[in-house]
């Protein structure tokens, strides 16, 4: 591996994009350091302790704990994609965008822009009131609320540019790679925790205890990569067709079917659901209905995760059915004149291609409640806080897997051997 990155280093093109990246990283994490304008930061450390926004913090790099001009993240774009995306299944002119090809998909990005700036001026205002009601803001004012509303937001705008110069000029998907710095970022403090417990006497964390975490997420990488990289192959055959002198048709070819087809958006909205009523409660403090969900939905709550699993199990079904529909892949088959060996084509592939979804669903679904569930399930029973759940390691590790894929592709053009051996 070291020579086939050495071999990429030499590759004036590839060096370039992969210096522009580690720059564009450099100025992530400056603006990762750089306080929201008034904040009383005595007060933000004494607010932001519990375990309900631990996951926005890894997201954003400890930008949000520690309420930094990036401390929303790229979150927005996150909410805001999955809207986009939402809205193409049940909204006709959203539909006709994603059929248009490159010029559909820049008018759907132009609306995600939109809606990324939108939702991040909401979320911005509503935390801006919050740090105001909290006394967090030194000298608290409608002028302090309206400057920090407008730094917040004007972090995730830049944040979003930010990605889009990587994606243009850089290595990989822009918005994706600042995401993985944010949650890699995270890794050296997360050690150090560990090391920490691991030393005071006064713990139950002992070697012992820290190898096994070790072990754990050594296999859960292990099973993220051979579930992300797993797909079924569906043998299709295409008729021979004879247009003027040329014949066309004749070969052979496969429907790739994923086992994860919904990646990490179903993971995504469970949290988000079950995230809302903590934040709700957050704003009506001791009172004994709040009281009452915050203890139910505590993170280590047999009904927390219990519902987290259920939710995660129907956002799997849900999402894969509105991403890849069934019927209309047979009938593209059968315009073009496909068809799977031994079987009609039209409605009988149909029911064939659901079968094998619905399998390879549940199958994805399985797998994305475990991933879920296990740092949860081991912090229970070890008491040793993971600053990692099974969100960030997918989509740290799909990240990891498309970036290496597209340096791999810049190699293979080349005659170097890649990665991928």
């Amino acid at each position: 591996m070291i020579d086939t990155l050495i071999n990429a280093w030499k590759i004036p093109e590839l060096r370039k994009k992969m210096t522009f990246t580690m720059l564009m990283f450099a100025v992530f994490r400056v603006g990762a350091h750089i306080p929201a304008p008034g904040i009383d930061p005595d007060v933000i450390a004494q607010m932001f302790t519990g375990e309900l926004f631990s996951w926005m913090d890894i997201i954003s790099g400890g930008s949000f704990k520690n309420l930094t001009v990036f401390a929303m993240g790229i979150i927005p774009y996150i909410n805001a994609s999955i809207i986009i995306q939402l809205l193409t299944m049940v909204v006709p002119y959203f539909e006709k965008l994603a059929k248009e090809g490159n010029e559909g998909r820049k008018k759907m990005s132009q609306y995600t822009r939109y809606g990324a700036v939108g939702l991040g001026l909401m979320q911005a205002l509503v935390m801006s009131y919050y740090l105001n009601s909290s006394a967090a803001f030194v000298n608290g004012s409608i002028w302090s609320v309206l400057v920090c509303t407008i730094t917040l937001t004007a972090g995730t705008a830049f944040l979003m540019w930010l990605g889009e110069l990587i994606t243009e000029h850089g290595i990989g998907n822009g918005i994706s790679l600042i995401i993985f710095a944010g949650i890699a970022s995270r890794l050296p403090g997360g050690a150090m925790t560990i090391v920490t417990y691991v030393r005071d006497p006064n713990t139950n964390v002992n070697i012992i205890t820290a190898l096994l975490l070790l072990a754990i997420g050594v296999l859960m990488i292990a099973g993220v990569v051979a579930v992300q990289e797993g797909q079924r192959r569906i043998p299709v055959q295409y008729a021979k067709r004879v247009i003027g002198r040329k014949v066309y048709g004749g070969q052979s070819t496969h429907i790739p079917m994923k086992i994860n087809q919904a990646g990490v958006i179903p993971i995504i909205f469970a949290s988000a659901i079950l995230m809302f009523p903590s934040i709700i409660t957050g704003f009506i403090p001791n009172n004994p209905v709040t009281d009452w969900i915050t203890r139910v939905l505590n993170i280590r709550s047999p009904i927390y995760v219990t519902i987290n699993a259920l939710l995660i199990f129907l956002f799997t079904y849900f999402y894969t059915a509105a991403t890849f529909n069934t019927a209309d892949v047979a009938d593209n088959m059968r315009k073009n004149g496909g068809f799977i060996p031994g079987l009609r084509p039209g409605r009988p592939t149909a029911e064939y291609l659901d079968k094998v979804l619905s399998r390879l669903t549940f199958s994805g679904a399985t797998f994305l409640t475990l991933i879920a569930l296990m740092p949860s399930i081991f912090q229970a029973a070890s008491g040793m806080p993971l600053y990692f759940g099974g969100t960030s390691l997918l989509i740290a590790v799909g990240v990891a897997l498309d970036t290496m894929k597209q340096i791999e592709s810049h190699l293979l053009m080349r005659h170097y051997q890649g990665f991928m051996k």
